[in-house]
């Protein structure tokens, strides 16, 4: 079913959204959805380097998606890149592992003020394109959304929600907040070769490895980021006090940077001496601290094997190859359900629960990739008054989480 809305349109462009990377496995997911649930008014148009590969995509999308035009740019190639931001007023990229090719997409958004959105979980990847592009976008006035999937958008939207209730309240900065995340779900070939790429780079380079392992390594001033030591990104296993079991997130390392930024680029607004931690949730008694056992041990033992190159190559080969992902009935029967526990300095508690049914990284991923192009395309006027490279929180706020709820996920607030 098709949310309704009015496309706020630019006359001087051809497209209201572009998606870049139609033919890839998150591309075509996210072509889907929006043949689905885009308004008939959005111009949408379809991108890849291959015209054949996205056109073949465009036959299997539903009727009123057959007469998108279908737009080719690959993205070594700067002219091809430069007609294609102009074309649109919005850019939704899938085309990763971004530190690979997604710097020229950027650039080429920020050059020409369109509203760019990826689903980047690359640390090293958004530094980069804070610090080539973010002056260049505030001039142009685009707004350049990083990480608009389940990388980072329970992370980043469900700590915006916990600090405007407690500031309703009146119940004080946040002091502590920690994420725990549990899901069900399958990993593509892209999301394999993003992560290998991340670990391996920072295994070869000293500078690049202390960018990535700082907790305010996306801050727009680190300089003036408070003291306080964060939560450390792979904590050990641990139990909490309701007798939960948890372990390190994998994304943890990434998600804890967007929230960050998010909190100081609006001056620290959720409280300076904030601390914010990810874990993932394993479960209760004997068998939770098994999983959350075992799921130390495997992220360990997978970034020390990414270092060595003989078992790096074993990797390679075992794992999903680029421009696969999991199946139809895996996504289908995939979850997630992130829940963030605040706490402030007036000593009230909250808790922030977001869900949504779907294999998060690629049905849910959808959806929020989806919701977040829409949004910069038709609630302009709803949107924070800002440009340059920003997040979901601090680019789209409560006009994306009013959204996401309408399409059917859970952005639920309480005291606890």
């Amino acid at each position: 079913m098709r949310k309704e809305g009015r496309a706020i349109s630019d006359p001087s462009r051809d497209h209201d959204l572009v998606v870049y990377g139609a033919s890839g496995f998150v591309g075509t997911l996210l072509a889907d959805y929006l043949a689905t649930h885009a308004p008939d008014d959005v111009r949408i148009a379809l991108a890849g380097r291959s015209r054949g590969r996205v056109e073949a995509v465009r036959a299997g999308l539903p009727e009123r998606a057959r007469d998108w035009p279908v737009l080719v740019a690959d993205s070594t190639d700067a002219a091809a890149l430069a007609a294609l931001a102009s074309s649109t007023k919005v850019l939704a990229t899938t085309v990763g592992p971004y530190a690979r090719y997604g710097l020229p997409v950027v650039e080429a958004c920020a050059r020409a003020g369109t509203h760019y959105a990826d689903l980047t979980g690359e640390v090293l990847f958004v530094r980069a394109a804070i610090d080539r592009c973010d002056a260049l976008a505030r001039e142009t006035g685009a707004r350049l959304v990083h990480s608009c999937g389940y990388d980072s958008i329970p992370s980043d939207l469900g700590t915006l929600l916990l600090h405007r209730r407690a500031a309703e309240d009146d119940a004080g900065a946040l002091e502590e907040a920690e994420l725990l995340a549990s899901a069900r779900g399958g990993f593509s070939g892209g999301t394999v070769a993003s992560l290998l790429g991340q670990l391996e780079t920072v295994v070869g380079d000293r500078e690049l490895r202390r960018v990535a392992t700082d907790p305010h390594g996306l801050s727009p001033d680190r300089a003036a980021e408070p003291a306080p030591a964060q939560p450390a990104d792979a904590a050990r296993p641990s139990r909490r006090r309701d007798g939960t079991w948890v372990a390190p997130f994998v994304m943890a390392p990434f998600n804890t940077r967007i929230v960050r930024r998010s909190n100081a680029l609006q001056d620290w607004a959720y409280g300076r001496g904030l601390r914010y931690g990810e874990v993932m949730s394993c479960g209760r008694g004997p068998a939770g601290a098994a999983v959350a056992a075992g799921v130390t041990a495997g992220l360990a033992a997978f970034a020390g094997a990414v270092t060595l190159p003989p078992t790096r190559a074993l990797l390679e080969r075992v794992l999903p190859a680029p421009g696969t992902g999991p199946s139809e009935r895996t996504r289908e029967k995939g979850w997630f359900r992130s829940v963030v526990h605040g706490r402030t300095a007036r000593g009230r508690r909250y808790t922030v629960t977001v869900a949504g049914q779907g294999d998060p990284g690629y049905a849910g991923t959808a959806v929020m990739l989806g919701q977040s192009a829409l949004c910069l395309v038709s609630d302009t006027d709803r949107l924070p008054d800002r440009a340059g490279s920003l997040t979901p929180a601090t680019a789209m706020g409560t006009a994306l989480i009013e959204r996401l709820r309408a399409a059917g996920h859970t952005y639920d607030v309480a005291p606890a």
